[in-house]
């Protein structure tokens, strides 16, 4: 059935004010200040700003590669700043995410120092601080009370909005959620997102939440609620599936079977969550011989569909290969893709790449070697916090391990290491930690101050009692 697209676009804006309703009258255990990350996820994970001023006939502005957009760049201070601010509020410490996070924190200083070497270092530079907002927003979800619960709250709401008017642009609005190919006039399903890829990204990374609840949601005790959840959790599974067929993006769908593959491999009961790291290893190797023996790569370029080129990608990485930057430091930091080099390749190009469609490339033409050497060395200790935290929350734990598995799979023909990719912000979700002790320490100190201003005496055994700490949640202002 076919219908209007004013009553198909009223009865989408009611669905998802219903899914925000019915999510609202759930147990919270999640402060406010969980808005601020989900405004920037909706953001990275559709189009910016000044582009849906565009999209809907209105003008914010002149928008160079070099420059940007000054509304978009507004947007994004005012959130990094009202993000700077709830982290304040709830007295993070540098000290301790420093501490934490040694190999991200170099890896972020590196980006920094590396915009010195730049031949737009003011244009990186402003780069650089757009991508200070992924850590500040990933903070705010993990210094929650329980980060791995606010990570589903941020991530189901993100899917409220965003896999609902995908379907609705494809499907009622061609005009906002189609596009055509510039060379071949091939029609392409972009949804909520700008291009094909764009909108494979938002289906992997939903996807696979999804995925991973359901496994939760199907364990938890049986009842109306949970019956309730798993049709919800259903329905956008099969949302995320149909979205995904209809971008064609096959990066995206085998990422997908991979983060999926490692969650039910850790769920069986024969792996011994104390190897995974050998396992992991014995595996790569295992792949390394089929690939000498049989050429597996090959034959799974053809099952998707895939000409040996990658679609140009494989003739893009020789030529980058061969420009002439400091193999050692790069061109400096989100930088390979201005001036003549962008200009130059765009003109070769019917397609005008400004990304080299791989990850590591990627890292290695904005931050040499020395970059490369530390995003993968920023990618193992990810791997082994993930591989800590099956001990200390097995779920959370096999989330964290089950998309850092996607992430490689992902950035081997696009570039997610940058800017503001969603998946890079993800990335920080699972790559982050922060010790829970302080910050409870911190809420639990400020609770009883509240209390005895009101001139009420609270024991310790009270103060841990669930009805306190949710009281103790709630003092958030932001």
């Amino acid at each position: 059935m076919h219908l209007p697209p004013p009553i198909a676009a009223l009865l989408t804006v009611g669905f998802i004010i219903f899914l925000f309703r019915r999510d609202s009258r759930e147990k919270h255990d999640v402060a406010g200040g969980l808005w601020l990350p989900l405004v920037w996820m909706l953001i990275i994970c559709s189009r910016q700003p000044s582009e849906w001023l565009n999209t809907f006939g209105f003008q914010s502005g002149a928008v160079t590669l070099e420059e940007g957009s000054p509304f978009d760049a507004a947007i994004y201070f005012t959130l990094i700043a009202a993000g700077g601010y709830v982290l304040k509020k709830r007295h993070i410490q540098l000290s301790e995410i420093i501490r934490n996070n040694q190999w991200l924190t170099i890896f972020f200083v590196y980006c920094l120092v590396a915009i010195i070497w730049s031949d737009f270092p003011f244009v990186a530079f402003k780069r650089w601080i757009k991508v200070l907002g992924h850590p500040i927003m990933a903070l705010i979800v993990l210094t929650e009370p329980n980060p791995a619960k606010a990570v589903t709250k941020l991530l189901k709401r993100c899917a409220f909005v965003i896999l609902p008017v995908s379907i609705l642009f494809i499907k009622y609005y061609p005009e906002y959620g189609r596009a055509f190919d510039v060379w071949t006039g091939a029609a392409l399903n972009t949804g909520i997102t700008l291009n094909k890829n764009a909108l494979g990204g938002d289906c992997l990374i939903l996807g696979f939440f999804f995925f991973w609840y359901l496994l939760q949601t199907w364990a938890s005790e049986r009842g109306r609620a949970r019956r309730n959840e798993l049709f919800l959790v259903a329905g956008f599974l099969l949302m995320s599936w149909w979205l995904l067929s209809k971008a064609h993006s096959s990066t995206s769908q085998v990422s997908l079977l991979v983060g999926m593959s490692i969650v039910l491999i850790l769920g069986l009961r024969m792996v011994d969550k104390r190897f995974i790291g050998t396992y992991l290893i014995i595996g790569a190797l295992v792949l390394a011989a089929a690939e000498w023996a049989f050429g597996i790569y090959a034959n799974a370029l053809v099952l998707l569909g895939k000409d040996p080129t990658l679609t140009d990608r494989t003739v893009l990485w020789h030529d980058l290969l061969q420009v002439e930057i400091n193999p050692i430091f790069g061109a400096g930091f989100e930088s390979f893709w201005l001036g003549d080099r962008f200009r130059e390749f765009a003109a070769s190009r019917w397609w005008a790449p400004n990304q080299a469609h791989n990850g590591y490339l990627e890292t290695y033409l904005n931050l040499g070697l020395v970059g490369l050497f530390l995003l993968i060395a920023l990618l193992v200790a990810t791997f082994w916090k993930g591989r800590r935290e099956l001990f200390r929350n097995f779920e959370f734990g096999r989330f964290r391990l089950g998309f850092l598995l996607a992430v490689i799979a992902y950035n081997w023909t696009e570039a997610a290491f940058k800017n503001i990719s969603p998946i890079w912000f993800v990335f920080y979700l699972i790559a982050l930690d922060y010790p829970q002790r302080e910050f409870a320490a911190v809420e639990e100190a400020e609770a009883i101050n509240t209390f005895e201003a009101e001139g009420e005496l609270i024991s310790a055994a009270d103060l841990n009692s669930p009805r306190t700490a949710l009281t103790g949640i709630s003092r958030f202002e932001c």
